[in-house]
C-alpha cells in the first residue's frame, strides 16, 4: 500500500480507529467492498489503512458535504450497522480539516 495522493490543502480527513471482535465474520469482504464503493463517491480523494490490534483507517475527502453524503450511503449504512452488531468492540471517528501537508520520498539509487 502507498500513501494516498491528495490535492493541495485544504481538504478533509476522516480518521476511523477501531478495536475488532474476534473472527472475520465477513469483515474483510465488506471492508474491501466499502473501499471500492467509497472510491466511486463524489469528493473521495483516497484512503490509507493499517491494523495491528488497533485499526486505523483514514479517508480523504474534498468537502464536509462529501463526507456527509458518504455517511448516508445506503450500502455504507448497512456496513455501519453490521460493524456495531458484529465487527467492533469499539470505534471512534474524527473528522479533520487538513491545513498543511508535506511528504518525503527516498530517491532510488
Amino acid at each position: 500500500m502507498t500513501a494516498a495522493a491528495t490535492p493541495t490543502v485544504p481538504y478533509y480527513a476522516v480518521i476511523f480507529t477501531s478495536i475488532r471482535t474476534d473472527g472475520d465474520n465477513g469483515y474483510e469482504k465488506m471492508s474491501n467492498a466499502m473501499v471500492q464503493l467509497a472510491a466511486q463517491q463524489p469528493g473521495f480523494l483516497g484512503v490509507e489503512s493499517a491494523r495491528d490490534g488497533l485499526g486505523i483507517t483514514v479517508s480523504y475527502w474534498e468537502s464536509l458535504e462529501a463526507i456527509a453524503a458518504w455517511k448516508q450511503n445506503t450500502a455504507h449504512l448497512v456496513a455501519q450497522q453490521r460493524g456495531r452488531d458484529t465487527w467492533y468492540e469499539t470505534f471512534k471517528v474524527r473528522i479533520c480539516r487538513v491545513e498543511r501537508d508535506y511528504a518525503f520520498a527516498r530517491a532510488e539509487h
